[in-house]
């Protein structure tokens, strides 16, 4: 794999986990599993989504914005 392909990987499908509290109409931040590391994400939801709760990223916004939803128990 080429260092532009590994740059170039999708959060989307990643599991995350809820590191600011998301509010209902901001950011907060999700840190999600990729490219071999963690990496921390602004993130949206369509709810309020509380610290430390697990979510999957559903679509990114930008290289470092993401919408998730929470993970399913």
């Amino acid at each position: 794999m080429s260092v532009a392909d590994d740059f170039s990987q999708s959060p989307v499908g990643a599991i995350g986990r809820v590191t600011v509290p998301i509010p209902p109409n901001g950011p907060g931040e999700v840190l999600v599993a990729v490219r071999g590391g963690s990496e921390a994400y602004a993130a949206w939801a369509d709810r309020p989504i509380g610290k430390d709760l697990r979510v999957i990223v559903v679509e990114s916004i930008s290289a470092r914005s993401v919408i998730v939803e929470l993970l399913p128990s």
